[in-house]
Order: C-alpha cells, then structure tokens, then sequence
C-alpha cells in the first residue's frame, strides 16, 4: 500500500490581547522577561529639553492660578458707593489712559478724630493720590492731606475733611474742583489700612532704608521708632511707617516728608513684586491685592492696573504740589498755577 501524502498544516499567530496583560503574574513575568532581554539597556533620563518643557508647564500653571485668584477676590470685595459712582466721569480705558483718585482713610480709634470730623462717617483721608494710569505707564500726583480747598456744601478748610463729611463722592467732587485745569476723574479706590499690612505680609515685608532715625507721636496708642540705616519691615510696621506725621528726630518735618514715606512704601513695595523670591508666593500675594481696595474697576481692569503699577513706572516718585504759605487752621495753600503744573504733569500734557 503506497504511503499516504503528509497532511498539510496552516501556522497561525495568535493574536495579541486587546487589553494586553490582564493577569498581575503575566505583567510581572513579562517585565521579567524585558530585563532579562536587555540587561545593559540605559534607563531614560531626563533630557534639558524635557525639564525645561515641565518647567514651562509649571510656570504657567502657576500664573494661572494666581490670575484666577486675583479675578475670584476681586469679584468677592464690595465696590463703592452709588454716589461715588455718580461723581465719576468714567472716561478713558486702561488701555488710552484713566485718571484714579486713590484715598487712604486712616483709621483711627474712637474719640481720636481731628476736629471736622464727622464722628458718625468715615475718617479723613489719610492720603490722597491722583494716578493716571495707560497701558505701559503711570504718573502719580500727590496731594497734601492739609491742602487748604474749598469742599462744596461745606466751604474751605482741610482737603482731607471732604472724605469725612461725606464719603468718596464729596471727596471726589472737590479733588475735581481744587485741581481744576480740566481734570475729570474716571475711577476711585478707597484703600483699607486695616487689610494693607496682610498684602505686605504676603510679598514677604519691604525692605526701607532710611537718612535719619523716626520717633512718632503717640498714634493707635502706639509709639514707633526706628534708627538710621536699613530695615526689612512686617505690614504693621510699613503701615505705621507710612503713617508717622510728627517725626520727634526732626521736628520740621511737615506733610511732604509724610507724602514721601508713602511713596518709600510703595516703591519698596514694588521693588518686592519683581523680586524671584515673590513668584513662589504669587497665589497669596494675588489673593490679597484686591481685598486692600474698594473700587469701581472690574477685576480685569484692577487686574491690568496692578500689572502696569508693577511694570509701567510704578516705582517712580511722584509729584507732589508744593505749598507756597501756611493757611488757615494749620492748612497748605496751593497756588493755582502749582495746579495747573500738577494737571500737566499727570495728563501728560
């Protein structure tokens, strides 16, 4: 009997398992089986190109978050009053430049107020700044708490008293009227004393070096001193700083020397921003700037006015108008083409 021909066979592969391992001891054998495949195999190192790329991402992600932050607070903080919306001019943009009328009301105990003072309302205002503000650049105007102006309803004393009596609005309308030379204020920010120091805290304090040693009068039931020579100060400290009005280690001093502690503080604040060590504090420090304000300006507007105060010439001195004589009751008096000067100046004129 002839030999039957050999069956033919057909050589499949199996097919891979669409979920590839499944099985714990057949992920574990194959891993095995890779090491034992390629025992000399480098592991993968990080490349330059790949750190720099996380980094990036980080980076980003970072700003962002801050950002975020930013826009969250400012929706949160209460805004100004009717009437103080109803005495601004709200012209111009952040972008073609906007006029902002700063006021820092100081806040002080009960029963401590300056005569005028309406006991019942707000303080005086302890500061007073003109900013003119455009993208890529500001100018700052200063104007001394004790500069004898005519407050309407209410006739001519203190320009600090206008907040008192009643509030940003009448403040507004006669900062309006003692500047003159067409000057319109578009927005206001009411600046908080008592949540200032936390901003500071969150930059991680100012650095401030001073020509001569400060001694204050009791203010807040406080006395504040510091000596010569450099200082790294806490939000307290700054705010107390910036507030000294009668300096026992020079006792001419008057409001312009005040004014430009202010201006030390601000610029040292500044200074702080653009330092390394504050983009790891940049969610906090985020976080707090718009609860040190109340203010008309959204959050993006706030936001971009902020950038351009830390990257447009925030950390030059202002102008401050200089008094020609003393006035009334301890005042200033400006005259009327200091004004004008100081309108220019600010408008760029």
């Amino acid at each position: 009997m002839p030999d039957a021909p050999a069956p033919e066979y057909k050589v499949y592969r199996s097919r891979r398992r669409l979920l590839g391992d499944l099985r714990p001891g057949d992920a574990l054998r194959s891993l095995r089986r890779e090491r034992e495949r390629e025992p000399d195999a480098p592991r993968r190192r990080p490349t330059p190109r790949r750190v720099l790329k996380w980094a990036v991402l980080a980076v980003v992600f970072w700003v962002a978050l801050s950002v975020a932050l930013f826009l969250i607070s400012a929706t949160l903080e209460q805004g100004v009053s009717s009437s103080a919306e109803e005495a601004l001019s709200h012209g111009g943009s952040m972008l073609t430049g906007s006029t902002i009328l700063v006021l820092g009301s100081d806040a002080r105990p009960k029963g401590s107020h300056e005569p005028g003072a309406n006991p019942g309302g707000p303080s005086r205002s302890d500061s007073i700044m003109l900013l003119h503000v455009g993208l890529g650049s500001v100018r700052k105007l200063s104007i001394l708490r004790d500069s004898y102006a005519e407050i309407p309803g209410h006739g001519a004393q203190k320009i600090n008293a206008a907040y008192a009596l009643g509030g940003p609005a009448l403040a507004i309308r006669t900062v309006e009227g003692f500047m003159g030379n067409g000057l319109h204020i578009d927005h206001v920010m009411e600046v908080s004393f008592e949540d200032f120091p936390r901003l500071i805290d969150a930059l991680g304090g100012i650095d401030v070096k001073l020509k001569r040693c400060i001694r204050s009068n009791s203010f807040d039931g406080r006395v504040f001193r510091l000596r010569r020579g450099e200082h790294h100060l806490n939000g307290r400290q700054a705010l107390a700083f910036a507030r000294v009005r009668e300096n026992f280690c020079a006792p001419n001093e008057d409001d312009r020397q005040r004014a430009a502690r202010q201006q030390q503080v601000l610029s040292a604040m500044r200074s702080r921003a653009l330092s390394p060590s504050t983009f790891v504090r940049l969610p906090w420090v985020a976080w707090e700037a718009p609860r040190t304000v109340r203010t008309d300006i959204g959050g993006f507007g706030l936001l971009g006015m902020f950038g351009d105060l830390v990257t447009g010439g925030g950390g030059s001195a202002a102008h401050v108008l200089e008094p020609i004589a003393n006035g009334p009751n301890g005042s200033l008096l400006i005259s009327q083409e200091e004004r004008r000067r100081g309108v220019e100046y600010l408008l760029g004129r």
